[in-house]
């Protein structure tokens, strides 16, 4: 039912009746982490999602654009991020459907202008279906199997969805470089007892050169890049690997499949028992043909790198955003990256954070 209100209302209401909705009741969700918002579009028994995705981001990155020109576009261009847009979730939800998963079916788009209408899923995040008896170590070592399909895929470098082709970018050197240098440009002005001095950013550079020398040496893959709970549905109706209902994959890119497992079970918003881990490991590993202690070294080399990451997030939400709920992540993220600095192919990292943040590494 019409809204009213400002003009990307207007545009919603023109949006959802062209669509044959347009008598349907509207249920604003909570909102996403990004520039999206969710809409349930409810008629009768029926329902629909409402993606609202305006255009208001930096722009996604060219394909042929060099490191410069993707400095000077910013956040997005330098991540390889999709900037939000419609038809990157379009083009890699059909992909995954293609392939027997479960990603919501668009059933119409408009992208001048940002919108979509979404298959609804459902609410059973994982979260919600673990805290009401759900077994988490089942839905664990289901979402790792899914993730093993997507990762074993020959990676496409388009994807089409219905107006053009979304091109597969590679989170290359800028982008874990930039992402890394989120740890050392942040903590330290989050943690006072983060000590580091110019000589001591000169030598993190040193090791954030050598992890990620480390990184492009391992086999790539394509990878959804923000797997966890509260991205994930439990489908329990569906069978096999369509029980799992993945929601944020559009900044798909070709990666590692390990930086999605760390994303699975180093979680920064909740504690993933020993048994789900190990299950999903077992799963990941039969899914892939992988070999245990290899599998334990590259996720120790891109969990930590992950964790790093986002321990620098955190802070920059905390110090720049004045956003201080995120210090309550903090003390589970600093903990699993001192696990994976455990490692020994991590004994230089460790080092490192001997020197200058001790206090990280007793949190293991």
């Amino acid at each position: 039912m019409p809204t009213g209100g400002n003009l990307r209302d207007a545009e919603i209401d023109a949006f959802i009746a062209a669509s044959g909705w347009g008598d349907a009741q509207r249920q604003p969700l909570n909102a996403d982490a990004s520039t999206r918002r969710y809409e349930r579009i409810r008629r009768g028994v029926d329902s629909v999602m409402l993606m609202d995705a305006p255009i208001v981001e930096g722009a996604p990155c060219p394909v042929d654009a060099d490191d410069d020109q993707r400095l000077a576009l910013g956040w997005n261009a330098i991540s390889r991020l999709a900037a939000s847009r419609v038809e990157a979730f379009t083009a890699i939800a059909a992909w995954l459907n293609a392939l027997g998963l479960s990603a919501p079916r668009v059933q119409a788009q408009d992208l001048s202008k940002g919108f979509a209408l979404l298959e609804d899923l459902g609410d059973d995040l994982y979260t919600k279906a673990i805290s009401r008896g759900a077994s988490e170590t089942e839905l664990y070592a289901a979402a790792a199997a899914v993730l093993a399909r997507v990762h074993r895929e020959p990676v496409p470098s388009r994807l089409p969805y219905d107006g053009g082709e979304w091109p597969v970018l590679s989170f290359d050197y800028l982008a874990l470089t930039a992402n890394v240098d989120l740890f050392a440009e942040w903590a330290p002005q989050r943690y006072l007892d983060f000590r580091m001095s110019d000589a001591q950013r000169l030598r993190w550079e040193r090791v954030r050169e050598n992890m990620i020398a480390r990184a492009e040496d391992l086999p790539r893959a394509l990878i959804l890049r923000d797997v966890h709970a509260e991205n994930l549905l439990w489908l329990p109706k569906r069978d096999g690997l369509a029980r799992v209902g993945l929601l944020d994959f559009q900044d798909a890119v070709l990666g590692w499949g390990e930086w999605d497992m760390s994303m699975l079970l180093q979680d920064a918003r909740r504690d993933v028992s020993p048994e789900a881990r190990e299950a999903a490991i077992a799963a990941y590993l039969d899914g892939t043909g992988g070999d245990r202690a290899s599998f334990d070294e590259r996720l120790s080399i891109l969990g930590a790198m992950n964790l790093m990451r986002i321990v620098g997030i955190f802070s920059r939400l905390v110090v720049r955003d004045r956003k201080p709920r995120y210090d309550e992540f903090q003390p589970r993220t600093q903990r699993l990256l001192a696990q994976s600095l455990q490692h020994p192919s991590l004994a230089e990292a460790r080092d490192f954070m001997e020197a200058v943040a001790p206090q990280m590494l007793r949190s293991a």
